[in-house]
């Protein structure tokens, strides 16, 4: 099919259907962080459009809410407030930038030299394995102050999570790209059964609302804890555009070029941030879809950004998201949070990182460390830990370590 001459209505309807498939995951960041989903789905069509103007409209892929972020927001808002961690969080844009410009100077192959699998896996397991704790801690229900029984949490988020597996392992089509929805979905109908849900700001929302916008605030201490965590999500986006590019047949990486996405990418996560929604990260559900369906034209992608913004004015769609229990986001999450950390065991066994090797051995050792003890490091008023931590020495200790002859030589 030549999807660049159906009709518009079709691609209106295409476009919705792109959204669909990225809906549980794009308003679960910000019912987990405790954020606005009316303004992730708008910052989310924002982004996909500021996206679409830097890379000329050329690229078929949707941007929504990063994982990478989750724990840092979550660390953010509990040690500065929104403001602030809005304000560290727009200037990881800046990560994006460094990059553009370092691959536009260098090129493409520049950013394996500098973050290889080795450095790259073990940050992304890290961010993975950091949020367990709160994935078993919502699942179990203690974060309802005794409002749900432990016994009625456990059985409302192991329901929630046995479902998410059998359409994620079993199903076919578009709805194995949508696992999060049918959990999510299965989830809160059992909660309705036991009635653990209330529909008061549902009835209390308007129709039509604006969603939640927060004026950044900048702190430098925010700002160089937030700003490592980019790095992760940034190397992703390089295999999100190569996933794309393998689907559609055209090489992304060379036009538009790997710099104008990344500039796109951050673009769309700065613009988020400064409005309060999550940054923004290039969706592997999306790109799925567009596989499926064949749909390859950006055009879809561009209504698919308008409907998120559309829909994001509909305050009781917000309302009616967040009446949603912890208990089925905590059966959800222990997924989702595992499958993080297997992407980046994937990502070393993929390259065949040799941990019979002592350099790769001691950073994957000293990262995995560093991020599960939850390592600190104080210099004056300014402390590092958690992800951005383990992503810095990991760079330093890859950039110090002396390589293996047969690596030398490479």
């Amino acid at each position: 099919m030549n999807n660049q001459t159906i009709s518009r209505p079709k691609q209106a309807f295409v476009g919705l259907q792109m959204l669909f498939v990225a809906f549980g995951a794009l308003v679960l960041v910000p019912l987990i962080t405790g954020l606005d989903p009316n303004t992730a789905l708008l910052t989310a069509g924002v982004g996909t459009l500021l996206f679409q103007l830097c890379t000329k409209r050329q690229v078929p892929i949707f941007l929504a809410s990063s994982f990478a972020f989750i724990a840092p927001i979550q660390y953010g808002v509990q040690e500065w407030g929104i403001a602030v961690t809005m304000g560290g969080l727009a200037c990881t844009g800046l990560v994006y930038l460094c990059l553009s410009t370092l691959v536009k100077w260098k090129g493409a192959q520049i950013m394996d030299r500098i973050f290889p699998p080795v450095v790259v896996g073990p940050v992304i397991i890290i961010i993975g394995l950091g949020l367990a704790p709160v994935a078993v801690d919502m699942a179990l229900g203690k974060n309802t102050n005794g409002a749900i029984s432990q016994d009625t949490a456990m059985f409302v988020s192991m329901v929630t999570l046995i479902t998410t597996v059998i359409v994620a392992v079993f199903a076919k089509g578009l709805m194995k790209l949508v696992p999060i929805m049918f959990g999510i979905v299965v989830g809160y109908l059992l909660s309705l059964f036991l009635g653990i849900v209330d529909f008061t700001p549902v009835q209390n929302a308007s129709w039509f609302d604006l969603p939640t916008i927060t004026t950044p605030e900048f702190r430098l201490d925010a700002i160089l804890y937030l700003l490592p965590i980019a790095i992760a999500p940034a190397v992703e986006h390089v295999g999100g555009i190569m996933a794309i590019s393998s689907v559609t047949g055209k090489d992304f990486l060379k036009k538009p070029g790997l710099h104008r996405t990344l500039l796109g990418d951050g673009i769309a996560t700065s613009a988020a941030s400064m409005i309060g929604g999550p940054p923004n990260t290039t969706y592997a559900e999306v790109t799925g879809a567009v596989m499926l369906t064949k749909n390859f034209n950006p055009t879809i992608m561009t209504w698919a950004a308008c409907w998120a913004i559309a829909i994001s004015f509909c305050g009781k769609v917000g309302a009616f998201l967040q009446t949603i229990p912890g208990v089925v986001m905590g059966g959800i999450m222990m997924l989702v949070f595992g499958s993080i950390a297997a992407v980046g065991m994937s990502t070393l066994i993929k390259a065949k990182v040799d941990m019979g090797e002592a350099r790769n051995l001691v950073i994957v050792s000293v990262v995995m460390t560093f991020g599960i003890g939850g390592m600190l490091i104080n210099v004056g008023e300014f402390s590092l830990k958690g992800i951005s931590l383990c992503a810095i020495a990991a760079i330093l200790m890859n950039l110090v370590l002396p390589k293996a002859s047969g690596q030398m030589s490479e």
